[in-house]
């Protein structure tokens, strides 16, 4: 007799949650450098609907040492949502900065840096 799949288990046997993070990493590693994303694009882009706050929190959680361009991930209307003068927050500067974008006023210019993968060639 064949078992069953649990409703939060999709066909590949991951756990919903697991298929959800799988996608939004997935998402994150095809941001190309001096690019930006909002955490409510990353997740309509990862096809996770605008799930804003699940986007957030997961990259919260990333473990040390992570390759993932967490960074490129800023808040709505481009603001840096990193406090600055924190560890994460003054790391965020430098690597943007690192890659040529602009920061004005605790901005980013969605113009100029922001990510759209229709357009972009990355």
């Amino acid at each position: 007799m064949i078992e069953p799949l649990s409703p939060f288990m999709d066909p590949t046997g991951m756990s919903s949650l697991e298929a959800r993070r799988t996608a939004l990493y997935l998402t994150l590693h095809q941001v190309p450098e001096g690019k930006v994303v909002s955490y409510g694009q990353l997740g309509e882009l990862a096809g996770l609907g605008r799930a804003a706050r699940f986007v957030g929190r997961t990259l919260s959680q990333l473990p040390d040492g992570s390759t993932l361009p967490w960074h490129r991930v800023i808040g709505a209307g481009g603001k840096l949502s990193l406090v600055a003068g924190t560890v994460s927050g003054e790391e965020q500067r430098a690597r943007l900065r690192a890659e040529g974008v602009t920061i004005r006023n605790n901005r980013v210019d969605m113009e100029r840096h922001g990510w759209r993968p229709t357009e972009d060639n990355g």
